[in-house]
């Protein structure tokens, strides 16, 4: 004799579904008892979110039913559609996943999506596709709508304040004993310190990175090859000024990227940034 598989019942109702027709809970679970009678599957827990969007998984029973001790109950979720279970596709993306990976299975009974068969595997497959392209589609449109505010120079671009700035209402703003520690060091390194030099010295009168620790020639190999501190952000090779303090000029920022250039030996690591100075 074989063993029937277990289904797990999921229905769901947010609160603006409520009164439309056909998205009752009664009607979702009374649908999905008769194709699983149909199909001789095992009802072997109903699980029943009232009042929830599927725009996320922070929904109780959802959650519940996913729990360790829940899922060993069930070989495969029955949904009536798709769209009862998530609205997001990258979340029905992750929920395929997770699926796949405990070995159950999904069935959507009004979309005839069955991942048991291999036409509802094949239908599955084209939808987690669509859902890849819809995914690139919007990192593209962010990527352009970014550049374009870029080269526009308006807005920071998610950026991460660097030492000696912070952000305040949504622009930079310079922190004026930290930009005085970064003069410091552009000054060091015009008089032939050495990066590891200019770190031990910081070091020695207890002044510390940001996140408490000490420096080093790596941090400050940073600070140094960032225009920031010259009244540039940067971004995808994108040079885009900002109006916050700064620690030194262009022109001393230029001048410190050749001296680093001319110390680096190996010509395939060589890289110079330069600020273009209009002196018009």
């Amino acid at each position: 004799m074989i063993d029937k598989k277990r289904a797990a019942l999921y229905a769901r109702v947010s609160t603006e579904e409520q009164a439309k027709e056909g998205f009752s809970l009664d009607a979702q679970i009374e649908s999905m008892r008769k194709y699983c009678d149909i199909q001789d599957l095992v009802v072997a827990e109903e699980y029943i979110d009232d009042g929830y969007s599927g725009k996320n998984t922070k929904r109780k029973s959802y959650q519940r039913m996913f729990s360790p001790a829940e899922r060993k109950k069930w070989d495969v979720l029955v949904v009536l559609k798709m769209d009862r279970i998530h609205r997001n596709s990258k979340n029905f993306m992750m929920m395929m996943e997770d699926l796949n990976k405990h070995g159950q299975s999904f069935i959507s009974t009004y979309d005839k999506i069955d991942t048991n068969s291999a036409t509802g595997r094949f239908v599955m497959d084209m939808i987690q596709r669509i859902a890849q392209l819809e995914s690139e589609q919007i990192g593209e449109r962010t990527y352009m709508g970014m550049k374009e505010k870029a080269i526009s120079g308006k807005g920071v671009l998610g950026f991460n304040p660097p030492f000696g700035y912070a952000l305040e209402d949504g622009k930079l703003a310079g922190i004026d004993d930290e930009l005085e520690i970064v003069t410091r060091m552009f000054d060091n390194y015009l008089n032939d310190m050495t990066m590891d030099e200019i770190a031990y010295g910081l070091n020695r009168e207890g002044t510390l990175t940001r996140r408490g620790n000490p420096w080093n020639k790596f941090n400050v190999r940073t600070i140094l090859h960032n225009p920031v501190y010259a009244g540039y952000m940067r971004w995808d090779g994108i040079l885009q000024t900002h109006e916050a303090q700064i620690a030194i000029s262009p022109a001393i920022f230029n001048h410190v990227q050749d001296m680093i250039s001319e110390r680096i030996r190996d010509p395939s690591k060589k890289y110079v940034l330069h600020i273009t100075i209009d002196n018009s």
